[in-house]
């Protein structure tokens, strides 16, 4: 069936030979295939990757199943390699095809392998164009580096992700001087965030705050910190100050998003009985995860070829006196926790809760995270829960009792007037925002920043 496929990719690529298009979506998409085919050149078939994702490696086309490269050869004369998309379409394809339409397509959107238009601008020697191809100062500074560009390609592998570090970035010593910015100790001048250096309070609101600020990223502001401890990887209870960058961070239409689907909200369950946990979970690279022992908070987010954050998820299920409680629980007590470290099948998750819970009522949430076990972080403030939460009792009998039925009816009054109040901040908050914009467009050369606490 792979092979199938691949010949049908085959026959796809080289029956429908460019022509010529010069436009700012054809180059962009002739720089990435670029990048991608240069990272694949040193991808491993032992390389982390997310199901379904496609790649190249040594040579072969590959498709990530369960979370490892399942290869298969080329047909004779072919190559495996990323291809640009024809405008307006953007990104790239992972396929089979032959060196010369390889080279014809790319040729054909006007990119090279420096990163430069050959003839669709004369702006060579400009930031946008010098900056495409930074594949060898690892400089995350544009949208269109070696890196980044993979993000927005179609079917990359997860080791051509956004923000993702080959095994030499994080085995070569560190010194002031290296040429090579993920080894240098050296901030590198075009990942200065400006607007850092802005508190906010050009536009400002009632209770509004103002914003720390830097010129250099925050670098050393751990430094400010007194005694704490650098986080190092390490889980430390007593608190630590951790110095690694938020990372990457998805567009609005990639989002994660989760709803449990068993137990379903407002169920009973048979007390102290096995019952699997199951989560719809969408826009998530699920099954990622490292070592939270020596890794935990150590490195940045990151996104894989679909622009999807490579992550997990996991479940945690509290006790609560009745469906009714309104005290807040407490974080470091719970019933049950699980991480989920397998992939989702058909868009779920799952885990065994293989002793149940005795009789009482519970709330059962998810935790969905990045790869290093950082809560996601998504672009913008406002926006819908990115995880989800059910309440359920367990009984003795397998069936509510008329306690539990009426803390129901209490918790769903008080969830009903909660959502409405929920409405209504939300409206005011619009205003208020509209308000503030408006005022932001007649300040002139001032900006507001928006920032996720």
């Amino acid at each position: 069936m792979r092979a199938a496929f691949v010949s049908l990719a085959l026959i796809v690529a080289a029956s429908a030979r460019p022509g010529v298009r010069r436009d700012a979506t054809a180059l962009k998409n002739g720089q990435e295939a670029i990048a991608l085919n240069a990272q694949y050149q040193t991808l491993a078939a032992t390389a982390l990757c997310t199901t379904g994702e496609d790649a190249c490696v040594g040579g072969k086309f590959a498709q990530c199943v369960n979370g490892k490269f399942v290869t298969q050869a080329c047909a004779a004369g072919t190559i495996c390699g990323a291809i640009p998309l024809d405008s307006p379409k953007s990104g790239t394809l992972t396929t089979c095809t032959t060196q010369s339409d390889l080279d014809s397509r790319i040729a054909a959107t006007g990119a090279n392998a420096a990163g430069s238009s050959t003839g669709a601008s004369n702006n060579s020697g400009s930031s946008s164009a010098s900056a495409v191809d930074n594949s060898s100062s690892g400089s995350a500074a544009t949208a269109n580096n070696s890196t980044a560009s993979a993000a927005t390609g179609n079917n990359s592998a997860t080791q051509a992700a956004a923000g993702s570090l080959s095994s030499t970035d994080i085995t070569t010593p560190a010194t002031a001087d290296s040429s090579d910015a993920q080894s240098s100790l050296t901030l590198d001048s075009r990942v200065i965030a400006s607007g850092f250096a802005n508190n906010g309070q050009d536009v400002q609101e009632a209770g509004q705050v103002a914003s720390l600020t830097s010129n250099n990223n925050f670098i050393n502001f751990c430094l400010t910190q007194g005694n704490l401890p650098i986080t190092s990887g390490q889980q430390i209870t007593t608190g630590s100050c951790n110095p690694a960058p938020i990372g990457t961070i998805p567009s609005v239409q990639n989002m994660p998003s989760a709803k449990f689907a068993n137990p379903a909200n407002g169920d009973t369950i048979p007390a102290n009985t096995q019952f699997t946990i199951s989560m719809n979970i969408n826009n998530i690279a699920t099954g990622n995860f490292v070592n939270a022992n020596e890794n935990y908070f150590a490195a940045p987010q990151q996104l894989n070829g679909q622009g999807q954050i490579i992550g997990h998820t996991h479940v945690v299920i509290e006790t609560l006196s009745d469906l009714a409680q309104t005290t807040p629980t407490n974080p470091q007590q719970f019933a049950f926790f699980k991480g989920v470290n397998t992939a989702a099948v058909n868009g779920a998750v799952s885990a065994d809760v293989t002793s149940g819970v005795p009789a009482g009522a519970y709330r059962l949430c998810s935790i969905n995270s990045s790869s290093n076990h950082q809560p996601v972080i998504v672009p913008i403030a406002q926006h819908g829960s990115l995880d989800d939460c059910v309440y359920f009792t367990a009984s003795d009998s397998g069936s509510a009792s008329p306690s539990a039925t009426a803390s129901n009816a209490t918790a769903a009054a008080g969830a009903g007037a909660a959502g409405a109040g929920a409405a209504q901040g939300q409206a005011a908050q619009g205003a208020q925002s509209a308000k503030a914009q408006s005022a932001k467009a007649g300040s002139k050369g001032k900006r507001m920043m928006l920032s996720r606490l």
